[in-house]
């Protein structure tokens, strides 16, 4: 699930990305995409709520389509099924899309 909040402050998408637990089978899931140059070797953290879902928050600019995906325990990537499109990528699979128009 993808929820987006618009701050009337700065021109900012505060964009949240949650993944129940129930979809993962891994310990850690990481957030990676355009907004961290793809580096899974630092994904964002994706804190385990008590709420049953994993989440993570990230601040990305208004108006963009924003590419991401999941990546559980370092090696296995997952998609979000809530993500506004999806797009192919050179590896055979596709990558999610978040889009931050207002």
């Amino acid at each position: 699930m993808i929820t987006k909040s618009f701050l009337k402050s700065r021109p900012v998408c505060k964009t949240t990305f949650s993944v129940p637990t129930e979809a993962v089978n891994g310990k850690k899931v990481g957030l990676v995409g355009e907004f961290n140059n793809w580096n899974t070797d630092a994904p964002i953290a994706m804190t385990k709520k008590k709420t049953g879902v994993y989440s993570a928050t990230v601040e990305l600019p208004v108006g963009k389509n924003v590419e991401f995906r999941y990546v559980v325990d370092g090696k296995e990537w997952m998609n979000d099924e809530a993500a506004d499109a999806y797009v192919a990528n050179p590896y055979s699979c596709d990558n999610c899309v978040v889009n931050t128009e207002k």
